[in-house]
Formats: C-alpha cells, structure tokens, sequence
C-alpha cells in the first residue's frame, strides 16, 4: 500500500491519534471511536488514509493483541486505557480501520481495502533499531518502574515493529519517549530529525514540542 499524505503538518497516522486520544476527556470506547471518527476525518479525510495504513501493517503482521496494547499504552501514557476498559488490542485496530474506511469511501466509493506491505529498507531499518536499543534502557526505566503509571515491555514491542515497518517504529518509539517524558540529550534529539528526514517525514511529526531534552544530558 502506498503511502499517502504524509506531510500534514502534524504527526500523522497511529502515532498522530494516539497523541489525540487521552483519558479522561476519553473514557470510554464509544467516546474513543468518535474522536477517531473526528481525526480521520481532519484534512479532508487525508489523515484517514495514513491511519488506515498504519492499522493494516499492523494488523497483517504477527504482533499479538498484548503488543499492540502496550504500544497504545506507552503512547497514551495509559490514559486512554485499553486494559482497564477490556478492549483487545487487534480489535481496537479494527475498528479503527473500519471507521477509516468508511470515511476514504465517502470521498472515494470505489475504494479497495489492500494488504499493507510497507517497503523496509534495511539500512534505515537498522537505524531505527539502534535508536529503540540506544534509548531503551531510559525507556524501560520510565516506563516499567513509573511511580503510579507502570507499563512493561515497550521496548520489546517496539523492537517486534521494527521488523515490521521501521517508519511506523519509529514514530511509536517517539510518541512512548515524549509520553513518558524520557530525558534525551540535544545530540538524540538531531538524530531524530535527521533519521525522520530519511524516513521522509516532515519535522513537524518528529518535534510536535513534546520532548524533554536537557541541554547537559550525555546519551
């Protein structure tokens, strides 16, 4: 599947409705799926497609119901909470595809769903791994050992997608960093833009001024 609308101004896609969708404005799943409803019909229904997109690869992988939780976990700082709501994970993914689909075909009819298969270029996919294993150690630490929003295993899951589609990874892993506020270093935060410029995303996705940089901070 191609990738469509990309350059929004804002994150774009899962990473972009996550950053969105927060407890306790939303709290429960029929307030969550209008706010999904309301996102994927922003830019005319551009940001549609690209959330669309991003479910599909994730649904047509092998990443469990557990993995997908934890990711949406880590990015919502688990405020909007699937667990506590008993929401499974790959079913939340559905849904959200089904209601992106509905609104592509309002403007489109005729629109196909089509299996995701994102191109991985191995050199870039090896540059986001490097960035989820640089920082995952800060990572684990913010978020399993939180003081009262504990999550475990988001660097794993983080590791599974980039396998899977290094560009999604990538945004995921920015969006647990800013969630949790992990402390990254002014050199980490240039990687980040420059290794979202290589990806083709626009600054604006990667610096939507929610990081925690420290100007002494040697990582």
């Amino acid at each position: 599947m191609a990738q469509p609308h990309r350059h929004l101004g804002v994150d774009i896609g899962l990473s972009g409705l996550i950053k969105w969708i927060r407890y306790p404005l939303v709290n429960s799943e029929a307030a969550g799926l209008e706010v999904v409803g309301s996102i994927a019909d922003q830019f005319e229904g551009a940001f549609a497609h690209q959330l669309l997109r991003d479910c599909l690869v994730l649904l047509d992988s092998p990443l469990s119901s557990r993995d997908v939780e934890i990711l949406w976990l880590a990015g919502t700082f688990r405020e909007f909470d699937l667990e506590r709501l008993g929401i499974d994970g790959r079913v939340w993914l559905r849904r959200i595809a089904d209601i992106c689909t509905g609104r592509i075909r309002r403007d489109d009819p005729s629109f196909s769903l089509l299996t995701a298969t994102p191109a991985v270029d191995e050199a870039t996919k090896e540059a986001v791994r490097a960035e989820v294993r640089s920082v995952g150690s800060a990572l684990e630490q913010a978020t399993a050992h939180h003081s009262y929003n504990p999550l475990a295993g988001v660097v794993p899951a983080l590791e599974q997608v980039v396998d899977i589609d290094p560009d999604l990874a990538f945004r995921l892993l920015l969006r647990a960093v800013k969630a949790y506020s992990v402390p990254i270093s002014e050199a980490r935060y240039e990687r980040y833009l420059a290794l979202g410029d290589a990806l083709g995303l626009g600054e604006d996705v990667v610096d939507d001024t929610d990081f925690n940089v420290w100007t002494d901070l040697v990582d």
